[in-house]
């Protein structure tokens, strides 16, 4: 997977990138952007179409993603860092965004830059990510209960 977190990387460090950046931070003050964003991230992330278990990792761990900025949203998770945060929120809308560095509608490639970029978010913030999924594994666990 490194390889594949190397590439995201390289779109992290792209301007074209740190745009998106700047636009994720105008919309993290804007409660309905984020509800319309998650939204239409989470349709994306479902709409993929791919057996391969690497894909259908990212593809898990990107709607843990979504998840994950609702839940801040809504109030019920606060024990994540504004960092993780504001660049989770850069890579869902990298995703929606349709001028993005390599265009969806070209099959394969056009998801490549897209998996790349979650493949780096994934290894960048891990301990995030595994520590939202434990709160959320135990309040679900409660709320069965």
């Amino acid at each position: 997977m490194n390889s594949l977190a190397d590439k995201g990387l390289k779109i992290f460090n792209n301007p074209f990138f740190k745009f998106i950046i700047s636009k994720a931070s105008g919309i993290m003050r804007k409660p309905v952007k984020i509800g319309m964003l998650l939204t239409t991230a989470y349709e994306k992330l479902t709409d993929a179409n791919s057996s391969e278990s690497g894909v259908d990792q990212i593809k898990g761990i990107g709607q843990r993603l979504v998840r994950l900025v609702k839940a801040y949203y809504n109030g019920s998770y606060r024990d994540v860092s504004s960092k993780t945060l504001l660049l989770g929120v850069a890579v869902l809308l990298y995703l929606v965004t349709p001028l993005d560095l390599v265009p969806d509608f070209i099959p394969i490639i056009g998801f490549a830059d897209d998996l790349s970029l979650m493949a780096w978010f994934i290894s960048s913030f891990q301990d995030e990510l595994e520590k939202f999924q434990v709160w959320e594994e135990g309040t679900v666990a409660v709320g069965h209960s």
